[in-house]
């Protein structure tokens, strides 16, 4: 007789089974209940009769019964995997990227529309050509009379001079000079826009155009030195170290006096713009002569 070990499993007590027959019977049991289903279902006409009958074999799904080894992934698989994975991270990075210039680029652009519509104030600066230096006059007579000095002016630029006189006179703002101390000679005198003939009859003149206190620049100051109150008559008595203070309607600046220096009329690149705050005194010389320029440069000391 043939052994059977379903036939000799089902005569054993369910305690004395081993694993295998456990599995088996488990087995024999699924397919026993699929063959009564295909009876029930072709007594009732629900399935065709199909010869010969076929039952796909039941898959053991019983964990750590299978005796097939898993399969060995190749190199090749894992490999190809790995790049797979590293050109979608690399997608993500680029695309990652791309948002975040592309939003670059649009914040840019609205920055330029928006100062596109934001229309600059200009503010106009008289542009004067001086040919020679301001609080040129003929020196005083008796009676104290004196006029401009135009012998001091090329006379085919006398016209133009001229014209000058005309250019209104700007109203001092709030950061230009309005008064001028000079501790060592004891001035104190107000500073005027403008060192036209009529302006310098009244204080100090700063020349328009010149820088305003405390500005990178050269804050351009002249005054008579023998009419007119004789506010800069001794300028030549300034020394290295001594101080002018400028005021404004805000605050004082102090400038300290490097040096002084003798010049004729003509020398008009005295009053030019400089890189760092400076000033620059300016009057005629010598006293009752005034046929040059004595010119005082100071720099600004706080």
């Amino acid at each position: 007789m043939r052994y059977n070990p379903i036939a000799m499993a089902r005569r054993k007590a369910p305690e004395d089974l081993s694993v295998e027959e456990l599995r088996r019977l488990l087995i024999e049991k699924r397919r026993g209940a699929r063959r009564e289903r295909l009876e029930h279902f072709k007594r009732t006409g629900r399935v065709a009769d199909v010869e010969p009958e076929y039952l796909p074999p039941v898959v053991d799904t019983l964990e750590g019964n299978s005796d097939q080894p898993p399969v060995p992934v190749s190199t090749r698989r894992r490999i190809t995997d790995r790049l797979l994975l590293v050109v979608e991270v690399l997608a993500v990075v680029g695309l990652v990227s791309v948002l975040i210039s592309g939003f670059g680029v649009l914040r840019d652009l609205n920055e330029e529309v928006a100062s596109a519509f934001i229309q600059e104030t200009f503010t106009p600066t008289p542009l004067v050509m001086a040919v020679v230096l301001p609080s040129g006059h003929t020196p005083p007579d008796a009676q104290g009379n004196t006029r401009p000095n135009d012998a001091e002016i090329p006379e085919h630029l006398r016209p133009m001079v001229q014209s000058l006189a005309s250019i209104a006179i700007p109203t001092a703002a709030p950061d230009q000079a309005i008064r001028i101390q000079i501790p060592a000679l004891d001035v104190d005198a107000p500073i005027v826009q403008g060192d036209g003939w009529e302006q310098l009859k009244k204080g100090v003149a700063q020349h328009i155009g010149s820088s305003d206190p405390g500005q990178n620049g050269n804050v351009v100051l002249s005054a008579h030195n023998d009419v007119y109150g004789e506010l800069f008559r001794y300028l030549d008595r300034l020394a290295p170290g001594d101080q002018v203070i400028v005021y404004t309607q805000q605050r004082q600046y102090v400038y300290v006096v490097d040096r002084t220096a003798i010049v004729e009329p003509t020398a008009v690149e005295v009053m030019a713009s400089t890189g760092s705050p400076t000033a620059t005194l300016i009057s005629c010389y010598p006293y009752l002569v005034n046929d040059q320029r004595i010119v005082v440069f100071a720099r600004l000391q706080n």
